[in-house]
């Protein structure tokens, strides 16, 4: 299943004597998707190109498997998190010329993800521990998390998990007449935003 990928690959890593960032890996299983002969043959080209090295990290997932650090998934979460408009709109961009890179079918679901991990810091907040709400320690995933819960009260944190519903549905056909993905994650963006 597709929620176990992260920990298959974190394991087959292990496996192979290796370890592997957090976000390598998720640039990874979110890259590649279930396909576990192409993940098992990623991870392995990239042990066999770190040579002395033990560990994963992003710039190798980047350099070997082919998948941009700059423009992916996590970037455009990093944008609206920080209601950056110009960068979003340069992933978007990016998306729409590669699309491989950023489909909506993958995209749709890691910023709704986001998002409820937000309302969960929103409806955590005497907790002050947001690592453990979004689970994981890694600085970046924690920084986007706490900047969208200070830039996004949590009635409009709501209001995103329905938009983003409705744009869901947008990308399967129903309510649409046809948009292209990138232009309905300009449109869905540019509502987030407002």
């Amino acid at each position: 299943y597709d929620n176990e990928l992260p920990v298959w690959v974190k394991q087959t890593a292990q496996n192979m004597g290796y370890t592997i960032q957090p976000k390598a890996l998720v640039l990874l299983v979110d890259a590649i998707g279930n396909d576990l002969n192409r993940l098992y043959n990623e991870i392995e080209k990239l042990t066999l190109n770190l040579k002395s090295r033990k560990e994963i990290t992003e710039d190798d997932v980047e350099e070997y498997v082919g998948i941009s650090k700059e423009f992916n998934v996590f970037e455009l979460q990093s944008a609206i998190a920080q209601k950056n408009m110009s960068k979003a709109i340069k992933i978007i961009q990016y998306f729409d010329a590669n699309p491989k890179a950023g489909p909506l079918q993958l995209v749709l679901p890691a910023i709704h993800g986001f998002f409820c991990r937000v309302l969960m810091i929103h409806s955590d907040s005497g907790s002050k521990n947001p690592a453990s709400i979004i689970g994981s320690n890694h600085p970046n995933a924690i920084a986007d998390h706490t900047a969208a819960a200070k830039n996004y009260s949590p009635q409009k944190t709501q209001q995103i998990l329905l938009l983003l519903h409705e744009y869901n549905l947008k990308s399967i056909g129903i309510r649409d007449a046809g948009s292209s993905g990138a232009d309905l994650l300009k449109e869905l963006a540019s509502k987030i935003m407002l």
